[in-house]
């Protein structure tokens, strides 16, 4: 059964933007589990832009279902990714100036780095996944640092008008199937949304979707707990 992993960031941006102590992102968090969510993601940024250490800590001992913990390779996050242990961390380029993550990593370039990392976090027990581009040479150099687990990139598809999505598609589906044949697991995110999940579900092999702009924003209109049911829908369809 492929399975809903519901980004909570945004949550997080709307409280930032005043410095309040509400949006709860606990009381988001179990909202979203309710309706039938199988883990929560949240991104700890350097800038802390909008997850806060506070909230890290306080949705480890909430949740219920899994916790997916975005980082980059920073020794300060993955210090709190040991502290904390979240049942998943995805390692996930990052750039100040960015207003979302705008690829994946280059995990061929950067083995040297990625690969000890990884290994500290699966030695204390955290599955680990590696944001990364559909591109072969990106998902073999994941198999060979040790990781368990790929997420592939949707943005390019996301951003894509559905005329031009077909090549995009094609991309992630040869990278899913390649990655299957070496051994990882395929979960995938990025840019999705109610209008654009149809075709992505074509991906073979995929183990969880990691969604969160567009339920938090569809929730605007139609509450939290209604627009994860909307995605599960979608998905399930």
């Amino acid at each position: 059964m492929l399975r809903l992993g519901v980004n909570i960031d945004h949550v997080a941006t709307l409280r930032q933007a005043r410095r309040t102590a509400y949006p709860s992102l606990v009381e988001a968090a179990a909202l979203c589990e309710k309706a039938g969510a199988h883990g929560i993601t949240i991104h700890l940024r350097e800038d802390r832009r909008h997850i806060q250490d506070a909230d890290v800590y306080a949705l480890r001992r909430s949740l219920t279902t899994r916790m997916n913990l975005e980082m980059a390779n920073n020794p300060d996050i993955v210090a709190v990714a040991l502290k904390v242990m979240p049942d998943e961390v995805c390692l996930v380029p990052e750039r100040r100036e960015e207003l979302t993550t705008e690829g994946g990593l280059d995990v061929a370039g950067q083995r040297g780095e990625l690969a000890p990392v990884v290994d500290v976090l699966r030695q204390a027990g955290i599955s680990v996944s590696l944001f990364i581009d559909p591109e072969l040479r990106q998902v073999e150099a994941a198999a060979a640092i040790g990781a368990p687990y790929i997420e592939l990139h949707t943005g390019a598809y996301a951003e894509r008008t559905r005329s031009e999505r077909e090549l995009e598609l094609g991309r992630l589906i040869a990278a899913a199937r390649r990655a299957h044949e070496l051994g990882l697991k395929v979960n995938a995110g990025h840019g999705l949304s109610l209008d654009n999940i149809g075709p992505i579900l074509k991906i073979p092999h995929l183990d969880t979707l990691n969604i969160g702009h567009s339920i938090v924003c569809h929730a605007l209109f139609v509450g939290l707990e209604q627009a994860v049911r909307d995605m599960l829908g979608k998905i399930r369809s």
